[in-house]
C-alpha cells in the first residue's frame, strides 16, 4: 500500500496561486495524485499545470457517469504527465447534465478528439471546441453509450455514408467543397487503409491541400463491454484492442487491477510478462515496417519479416494454444506455466530474429528508393509530438527519448541491460529507424530475461483472485468449492480508483480503472497510444503529395482495434 501524500511544492504552488479553498488535493491508496477542482477553475488550473508545474503531456481526458448524483452527474478527469521528471496527476471536475466545461484544445492541440470522444459518448459539452462532432458513432446514431442508463445490447445500425466533409480546425472546417481541387476519399476500401480508415481529401494536382479523418468503423464499445463483465472475462477484450500485439494489452490491463488489488505477482510471472511483451514489440514492429515497405512497393521486405512473425506465433502456440488473441495473463499471474523448453526455443528464436532484422535493415533502410520516399517526408517536430500527445516510436523519432520501461519502470526492467533509440527529425525515415532498433533492444532483453529465468509459482495463489487449478477443482472439494465462490461472485477488488500505462508498441497504453467494489469495472477507460497520433495526420500532410500520405499513415501505425475500441 503506497503510503506517498500529495506533492506539498506542487500543493503549496497552487495554493499560493489559486487559494486555499479552490481545490481538494488527494493521493488515493495506490499513489495517484489527484486534484478536485470546480468546473470553472479547471482551464485555468491546466494551463499552470502545462507552463509553470512542467505538466507538457496530456494523456487523456474521458467522462464518467454518476448518474445516482442530483446535481452534479459527471465527472471530467485529465490525465497529465511530465516529461521532465516523469510524474502523473489527475484532474477531475464535476459537472451537471446541462452544464458545460471549457475546451482545452487551446491548451493541447491533441484535446481534439479526446474531447469529441467525451461528447459522442456522455454528451460532455466542450465550450469553445471548434468542432464538437460525433467521432466514434457514425451520424445516425442517437444517445450516449457510456452513459449508466443506455442499454449494453441496444446497437443501432447505419444506412448511409456521409460525403467528404472536414472538420479539423476552424479554418478548414466545413462541409462545401473547393470547386478549384479534387475530393477524394482514400480508404475504408484503399489496401492502405486496412479496410477500417476513411481519409478524405482535396487534392490540387498531387498535392493535398487539406485531408480529414473518419475513424470509428471498427467501434465496439470496448468500454462498455467492460462495465458488463467480470474482471477476469475483460482479458479476452483486451486482445482485440490492437490485436498487432495481443499480450501487451492483457498485460497492461492484469497490470491496472492488480495495482488496484495491491498485490504483486510472483518473479516468474513478472518475467514471463516480459518476454510476451517483447516478443509482442517484435512482432508489432514487423507489422508496422513490413506492411509499410509494402505500401512504398517494397513487397519483399513484407514477405520476409512475416516469416518472423509467424515464427512469434508458433511460440505463442506452444505456450498457450492460441496464436493471434492469446489471453495468457490473468490477474494475479499467468494462466499457466511455460512447457519445458519453451525459453530454450525463444533464445532460438533470438538468434534468427537477429540476423533477420540485419537483413531487412539493409533490405529497407539501405534502399535508395525507400531512403528518397521517406526521409524528410512529413516530419513532426518535438514540440507539436508532445503537443498532440505523441508517444512510443513516433515521439522517440522526433528527439525524446522516453520510454517507460525506464522513465517508470515495472516488471523489472531498470535491471535488464537495453538501449532508447531516438531520432532527429520526426520524418518518417526516422521513425523506421526506430523501430528496426527496437527489434535490436528487445532482442537483448529477452535474452538477458530467458537465460536468468526465476523459479517459483507462475501465479498468486490468493482464493479470493486466481482460480485453483482444475485437479484442484476436480479432486477435492476445497478446489471445488473455490472454483464455485470465485465463479459466482466474481472478482471483487476494493472501492478506488486507479491509472496505470505501459510502454506498448506504439506507445503508452493507459488503463483507468474505477471499482465500486462489485464483480464488474465500474468505469475502464483504455488511452490507446495510436488515437492521439492519428488525430495529427490531417495537419502533418497537409501540402505534402497524395503518396507521402499513404506512407504517413503507415508509418503512424494506426491500428483500429485500439483506435476505435
Amino acid at each position: 500500500m503506497s503510503l506517498m501524500k500529495f506533492p506539498e511544492v506542487l500543493k503549496n504552488d497552487l495554493v499560493t496561486k489559486f487559494g486555499v479553498e479552490q481545490f481538494k488535493f488527494l493521493t488515493t491508496p495506490v499513489g495517484d495524485h489527484v486534484i478536485e477542482v470546480p468546473a470553472v477553475a479547471t482551464h485555468a488550473l491546466l494551463q499552470y499545470l502545462k507552463e509553470y508545474a512542467g505538466f507538457d503531456f496530456l494523456m487523456d481526458i474521458c467522462g464518467v457517469d454518476y448518474p445516482a448524483r442530483s446535481n452534479k452527474r459527471f465527472d471530467v478527469v485529465y490525465h497529465l504527465f511530465s516529461s521532465k521528471d516523469f510524474s502523473r496527476v489527475r484532474i477531475k471536475a464535476q459537472i451537471a447534465e446541462d452544464e458545460s466545461i471549457a475546451t482545452a484544445t487551446d491548451i493541447w492541440i491533441g484535446a481534439d478528439w479526446f474531447e469529441r470522444e467525451a461528447f459522442d459518448m456522455f454528451g460532455i459539452i466542450f465550450k469553445g471546441h471548434p468542432n464538437l462532432r460525433k467521432i466514434l458513432t457514425h451520424h445516425q446514431f442517437t444517445g450516449f453509450p457510456l452513459r449508466k442508463d443506455y442499454e449494453a445490447d441496444a446497437q443501432q445500425s447505419c444506412d448511409s455514408v456521409l460525403p467528404i466533409h472536414f472538420d479539423n480546425t476552424p479554418e478548414q472546417r466545413g462541409d462545401l467543397l473547393d470547386s478549384r481541387f479534387v475530393p477524394i476519399n482514400v480508404g475504408p476500401s484503399h489496401p492502405a487503409m486496412h479496410g477500417t480508415l476513411r481519409v478524405m481529401a482535396e487534392l490540387d494536382g498531387e498535392t493535398v491541400v487539406r485531408a480529414s479523418c473518419e475513424i470509428g468503423f471498427l467501434h465496439r464499445c470496448f468500454e462498455k463491454m467492460a462495465e458488463t463483465h467480470p474482471y477476469n472475462q475483460v482479458i479476452p477484450y483486451t486482445d482485440r484492442l490492437n490485436y498487432c500485439s495481443a499480450p501487451m494489452n492483457n498485460v497492461g490491463y492484469c497490470k491496472a487491477v492488480e495495482r488496484l488489488l495491491d498485490v504483486s505477482i510472483p518473479p516468474r510471472a513478472e518475467a514471463m510478462r516480459v518476454v510476451l511483451c517483447e516478443l509482442s514489440r517484435i512482432i508489432d514492429h514487423i507489422v508496422s515496417v513490413g506492411t509499410g515497405g509494402v505500401d512504398l512497393g517494397a513487397l519483399t521486405a513484407f514477405f520476409h519479416l512475416f516469416t518472423f512473425r509467424e515464427k512469434v506465433y508458433s511460440l505463442f502456440e506452444k505456450l498457450c494454444g492460441a496464436r493471434l488473441t492469446v489471453s495468457m495473463t490473468r490477474v494475479g499471474g499467468m494462466a499457466q506455466d511455460a512447457p519445458d523448453g519453451w525459453f530454450d526455443s525463444v533464445l532460438d528464436f533470438c538468434d534468427e530474429m537477429s540476423d533477420g532484422v540485419e537483413e531487412i535493415s539493409k533490405m529497407l533502410l539501405g534502399n535508395k528508393i525507400f531512403i528518397k520516399r521517406t526521409q524528410g517526408v512529413c516530419p513532426v517536430s518535438l514540440k507539436d509530438a508532445v503537443a498532440w500527445g505523441y508517444t512510443g516510436p513516433l515521439l522517440r523519432a522526433s528527439g525524446l527519448e522516453l520510454d517507460l520501461r525506464k522513465s517508470n519502470p515495472y516488471y523489472g526492467y531498470e535491471k535488464y541491460d537495453f538501449d532508447i533509440p531516438t531520432g532527429s527529425n520526426g520524418d518518417i525515415y526516422d521513425r523506421y529507424c526506430v523501430r528496426i532498433e527496437e527489434m535490436r533492444q528487445s532482442i537483448r532483453i529477452i535474452r538477458q530475461v530467458c537465460k536468468n529465468m526465476p523459479g517459483g509459482d507462475y501465479t498468486i495463489r490468493d482464493k479470493s483472485i486466481v482460480l485453483p487449478e482444475k485437479k484442484d477443482v476436480y479432486g477435492n472439494i476445497e478446489g471445488l468449492m473455490n472454483h464455485f465462490m470465485l465463479v459466482i461472485k466474481g472478482l471483487r477488488p476494493p472501492v478506488g480508483e486507479v491509472y496505470d500505462a505501459t510502454e506498448a508498441a506504439n506507445g503508452e497504453l493507459g488503463f483507468y480503472l474505477i471499482s465500486d467494489g462489485s464483480a464488474n469495472p465500474y468505469r475502464l477507460k483504455v488511452r490507446p497510444p495510436c488515437f492521439a497520433i492519428y488525430q495529427s495526420f490531417p495537419t502533418v500532410v497537409k501540402g505534402s503529395m497524395l503518396a507521402d500520405a499513404i506512407a504517413t499513415v503507415a508509418s503512424m501505425n494506426v491500428i483500429a482495434g485500439e483506435l476505435d475500441r
